[in-house]
């Protein structure tokens, strides 16, 4: 009893002691937690619905162009073999769609091995669109500026050896997802798809990386070497009048100021991200929210790109206004008196010279 008796008055003692705590440890700023439940009801309310639409418009227009190009043309253009793998590109993109629009609505439900396919998809589709949109500038850069040198280099190899080099060069950009993405439960939310399992400083290293490979890799060289392709062909054909070929260029740079339309904003607020990330001060709730919401609406207008570009392959191309003419008079005879165009002008067109799509 009277070691109990010893042990119960030390207990006092530290229990009654003023001074238990080394007060160089003791923060005297104050921790500010911001609530986002406003930015997660946006989300949750919003993202869904233009999900799903997204995803169905993006697979009726590629699907119009796969279609297009399985029954009336042939791969034997450089054109065509990278326009095929853009519109790949868009269908891997926009497969990933409505697992995010389900995951908004309430919680990751398809398990850690697809949270890691869904996302790798996503980058993957959303990478080599962007390559292959270069890559076709680039293609078109030669063709003009370069027509007599690239007549020997532009073949079908050369086409096929590029897109295998795009497709490589996304996926292993794309690797990190498979390697940080995973399922974990959220005490609020549920079951979350979100990059974790490293420490906060691993994470935020690469969070930063992620940020700035997609900025300057992904969207400020490829947006150099368009205007740089683009110049020299404007001005090319300023010097030599070829204008068999300006529908055909016209067409191009349409998809791509679309597409730099679509992505400059979300690529400005990505950088926006890093630097509130690297930076050392302390941000106002109001700031970080606002980021949110541009990031939020930014990134959807980014998705329309995969909708936006069959579009102008349907509406400015008049050769695929030909065969897009020819397929629905088939497929809907009904209409076919209420269509006007020349198939035999086509066909001639056709076994004349290998046009691709995107000819006048």
């Amino acid at each position: 009893m009277d070691d109990g008796d010893d042990q119960y008055s030390i207990f006092l003692d530290l229990f009654n002691t003023t001074e238990t705590t080394d007060q160089s440890y003791v923060v005297s700023e104050t921790v500010q937690l911001c609530d986002k439940n406003s930015v997660n009801e946006f989300g949750a309310k919003f993202i869904p619905v233009f999900y799903y639409v997204n995803f169905l418009l993006s697979y009726l227009g590629n699907g119009l162009v796969l279609a297009i190009i399985y029954k009336y043309e042939k791969l034997s253009t450089v054109t065509n073999i990278f326009l095929l793998n853009l519109v790949l590109s868009n269908i891997l993109f926009a497969a990933s769609l409505p697992f995010w629009a389900t995951y908004h609505l309430s919680e990751w439900m398809f398990g850690n091995a697809l949270c890691k396919m869904v996302s790798s998809a996503y980058f993957i589709g959303f990478y080599s669109s962007i390559l292959f949109l270069t890559l076709m500038t680039f293609d078109r850069y030669l063709a003009v500026v370069h027509a007599v040198a690239a007549a020997k280099s532009r073949k079908k190899l050369y086409a096929i050896i590029a897109s295998v080099i795009v497709w490589c060069i996304s996926i292993a950009a794309s690797v990190k997802e498979l390697v940080l993405r995973n399922v974990w439960k959220h005490a609020v939310n549920g079951l979350m798809c979100e990059e974790s399992g490293f420490s906060d400083d691993t994470m935020k290293r690469w969070h930063l990386f992620s940020y700035y490979q997609q900025f300057l890799l992904f969207f400020l060289l490829p947006l150099f070497m368009v205007m740089y392709c683009y110049i020299s062909i404007t001005i090319r054909i300023m010097s030599t009048r070829m204008k068999e070929k300006c529908r055909a260029i016209k067409l191009i740079f349409v998809i791509i100021f679309t597409f730099f339309a679509c992505w400059t904003p979300y690529n400005i607020v990505i950088l926006l991200r890093a630097i509130q990330i690297s930076s050392s001060t302390e941000e106002s709730c109001s700031s970080a929210e606002s980021l949110d919401y541009a990031l939020y609406v930014t990134r959807n207008i980014a998705y329309l790109y995969c909708c936006i570009s069959p579009v102008f392959y349907t509406f400015l191309g008049k050769k695929f206004q030909s065969h897009f003419k020819r397929l629905v008079g088939k497929k809907i005879p009904c209409l076919k008196r209420h269509i006007t165009f020349n198939s035999q002008s086509t066909r001639t067109t056709s076994q004349r010279t290998p046009h691709s799509l995107y000819e006048y």
